[in-house]
């Protein structure tokens, strides 16, 4: 429904985080100026793979689609009309229903915010996936990142008070910050200091809590209850009947510190409270299970595609010579010697086995072309791992690597190669 005294977009549903690149998207219907429709568009165009040659005239209609969205969010900011906040991961939406903020699609983005005059704060790329940001005219003054670092730095404190300056967050911010996890973004469960013992028990073993923040409002953080210090006090001939009698000290952590920097405190801890750099809430609690969770996230992909990448080698220098395996060098490489598989690139592995007589060297009944195909993509994905994108790889992508790491297992445990 559009807003007379606004503009207002129409859009599909976010998109499901399993969706495969490549699959057709249905793009927004219409965008709405005062109740007037400015243009429709349809479904025609399908996501790009990283790195994939995008056709011409899906990319010359969507692009044009995204230029006019983004022109008239320009407009209506000039003229002081409201336009609402999205999700992250709604904008995304907006290009090729895209699901991460890859470097392709993200230097895309920024081309067409720049065409508009436009950017967005939080920054797109710096924020967490699923936090809303707003639009605002582009002033083209001086350099943000310079503005940044004059800005006071943030601290991150922990239960002792020690505290830690980490700088503010910039623009296009390349720290991975504390914001960026799920959890820093889910307000927590608490309870009031004068609640009943039973009531904070409860709540833990219902939600399967180790600890609860105990608190005045949404800022005051009156300490933490736990196991351990519910435990502590029966052990020692005390029986607290209230949140009060059975809380911690707290730590906590700002929104904008550097995971790095508040992983000390999460792992003495157990946890860390987040409290928000900008209007100081307690937004988050992160635990050392979310650690576990957020780095398995970031390794898993290396550690899969380091596996690949050695089972192929074996294969390789098992049957070719370094002569033969020169041969599939780049030819624009060529100061580059070549002594054995682990002097190729992945691109390279794919050239050798392409070719009819090199495949047939490794005595397997497996058809070429489908080895290949699996071949290319993960080649693919592993170009986009190597540039580090913040919201990790797809679910798909990481099927992709799971399936292929098996099924090279599963060819050395026959001894097929």
């Amino acid at each position: 429904m559009a807003d007379e005294e606004g503009i207002v977009i129409v859009d599909r549903p976010a998109p499901d985080q399993t969706q495969r690149a490549g699959a057709v998207p249905t793009p927004p219907q219409t965008v709405s100026v005062s109740g007037k429709a400015a243009f429709s568009a349809d479904s025609s165009s399908q996501t790009p793979e990283p790195g994939e040659a995008v056709n011409p005239d899906d990319q010359l209609h969507m692009s044009g689609w995204q230029k006019t969205r983004l022109l008239e969010i320009a407009r209506a900011l000039k003229a002081s009309e409201p336009v609402a906040p999205v999700t992250v991961r709604m904008f995304l939406s907006w290009f090729w229903s895209s699901q991460r903020r890859g470097r392709w699609i993200t230097s895309w983005i920024r081309e067409r915010l720049e065409e508009a005059g436009l950017t967005t704060t939080p920054d797109f790329e710096s924020t967490y996936l699923d936090a809303e940001i707003a639009f605002e005219l582009a002033t083209g003054e001086a350099n943000p990142i310079t503005e940044a670092q004059g800005e006071p730095a943030q601290t991150v404190k922990a239960a002792d008070n020690n505290e830690t300056r980490v700088p503010p967050p910039a623009f296009a911010d390349p720290t991975y910050r504390i914001s960026k996890l799920a959890a820093a973004n889910r307000v927590p469960v608490s309870v009031k200091a004068d609640a009943k013992i039973a009531e904070a028990i409860t709540l833990m073993m219902t939600n399967d809590f180790s600890q609860l923040p105990v608190m005045g409002n949404e800022r005051d953080v009156k300490g933490m209850v736990s196991w351990q210090s519910i435990g502590t006090r029966l052990a020692l001939g005390q029986a607290p009947t209230s949140a009060r009698g059975a809380m911690d000290p707290h730590a906590e952590v700002s929104s904008d510190a550097s995971l790095f920097t508040a992983i000390p405190v999460i792992v003495e801890q157990g946890y860390a409270l987040v409290r928000s750099a900008s209007d100081k809430r307690i937004v988050g609690i992160i635990t050392t299970s979310d650690l576990s969770l957020q780095f398995q996230q970031l390794s898993e992909p290396f550690l899969l595609l380091g596996e690949i990448e050695n089972h192929i080698r074996r294969i390789i220098n098992a049957r070719f010579t370094p002569d033969e395996l020169a041969a599939a060098k780049d030819e624009a490489d060529g100061t580059r010697s070549v002594a054995s598989a682990a002097d190729l690139t992945f691109g390279e592995y794919k050239r050798l086995l392409e070719e009819p007589s090199r495949w047939a060297a490794l005595h397997l009944d497996l058809d070429r072309g489908v080895f290949i195909q699996i071949l290319e993509r993960v080649r693919v994905i592993r170009n986009d791992v190597m540039h580090f994108d913040p919201d990790g790889i797809e679910d798909a992508s990481l099927a992709t690597l799971r399936e292929f790491v098996k099924f090279l297992r599963t060819l050395q445990t026959i001894n097929a190669t």
